[in-house]
């Protein structure tokens, strides 16, 4: 290689890192207004298939049909806000007896341990925690009634930006072939991750109501969140109602094994049986590329940063493998290092 060459090279990756970082700072900067707008885009992909179904085979205009959809998906956020407000209110009303069991938990935990021998006492450890168990309870009630409002108050601005995207959108496809099948794999990747997380969810918040564990919905809701994260936010769903189920006065052995089985076996029989078959491998990523993506953008976005990150990372796959240029990059993401830029492109026929 000359020196030439090596100079425009090094240049070339020069600008690359450059321009990564940028828009590493765009991203983190604009968050704000960045997050919903990617969420809406998502969302509006999966609800277009519903606005082109009104319109191919009831015959609506196009504008009537995007206004169904909205109130679809509006119907569909207000009744999971109401399940959820309804969940926290019982939460909030059986709080006296979490703190009865929490104080139950730790009296029993300071008393099998050997504090004495340590020159420690009980209240010395209780005050190490932050006080009184029942000041505990309340911070944890309103930590999760802040987050269930944040979650739902962004839902209001997601679908404000739904409704603009459904309603510019004029139907048509893009001439070109390479996008259409860019934009087809991607639909399909929504669509089936989509359905797929929400027959998680309310698997899991079936199971835990039917346990009679609080925040059941919220759990579900979680669930159908995390299943977008691989392998990590299955763990994460199947724990997440540990603590609950532990501090209900009223929860037996058997409801304690069957909260953590139940969710377990949903999260295992759907993400690794049933979701790679229906998926097959139109968008395998290499794991080292998944973790990467959890990191950069859960520092980018936060939690979720790491909702996004794979459907991102997987939507940025399918456009680069579409271009001989661009399609070794794809290979690096899906693990395949050896592929030069003559490698033909995975098979496009839709399944």
């Amino acid at each position: 290689m000359s020196s030439n060459q090596t100079y425009i090279r090094t240049q070339a990756v020069s600008l690359v890192i450059l321009a990564v970082v940028a828009v590493g700072g765009a991203l983190y900067w604009l968050e704000a207004v960045l997050v919903p707008f990617v969420l809406a885009v998502f969302i509006s992909v999966g609800l277009m298939p519903l606005v082109n179904l009104q319109v191919d085979r009831l015959k609506l205009p196009r504008p009537v049909a995007a206004g169904t959809a909205l109130l679809v998906a509006l119907l569909l956020l207000a009744g999971v806000g109401l399940l959820v407000g309804m969940s926290v209110a019982r939460l909030g009303n059986n709080a006296e007896f979490y703190q009865q069991r929490f104080q139950q938990v730790i009296d029993n935990a300071l008393e099998t341990l050997p504090l004495t021998k340590v020159g420690l006492g009980k209240q010395e450890v209780i005050d190490s925690f932050g006080g009184s168990t029942a000041a505990t309870v309340r911070s944890m009630l309103t930590g999760i009634a802040n987050a269930v409002t944040n979650i739902l108050s962004q839902g209001g601005l997601v679908l404000i930006y739904v409704g603009f995207l459904l309603f510019g959108s004029s139907g048509a496809r893009p001439s070109n072939r390479q996008w259409r099948d860019a934009e087809r794999q991607t639909k399909r990747y929504i669509i089936i991750k989509t359905g797929m997380s929400a027959v998680t969810g309310v698997l899991t918040a079936t199971i835990l109501y039917f346990l009679r564990i609080d925040l059941a919905v919220v759990f579900g809701l979680l669930a159908f969140l995390l299943n977008y994260i691989p392998s990590l936010g299955s763990i994460i769903a199947t724990l997440l109602p540990l603590p609950i189920v532990l501090l209900d006065p009223n929860a037996t052995p058997l409801v304690i094994l069957l909260a953590i089985l139940g969710p377990g076996s949903v999260q295992f029989t759907i993400g690794n049986i049933i979701e790679p078959k229906v998926m097959g491998r139109d968008l395998d990523l290499h794991p080292i590329t998944v973790l990467m993506a959890l990191i950069f953008w859960g520092i980018l976005w936060g939690p979720i940063g790491m909702i996004l990150s794979v459907p991102i990372t997987a939507v940025v796959k399918i456009i680069l493998e579409r271009h001989d240029s661009t399609r070794p990059y794809a290979n690096i993401l899906a693990g395949r290092l050896g592929r030069n830029h003559s490698d033909a492109a995975p098979d496009n026929q839709p399944s």
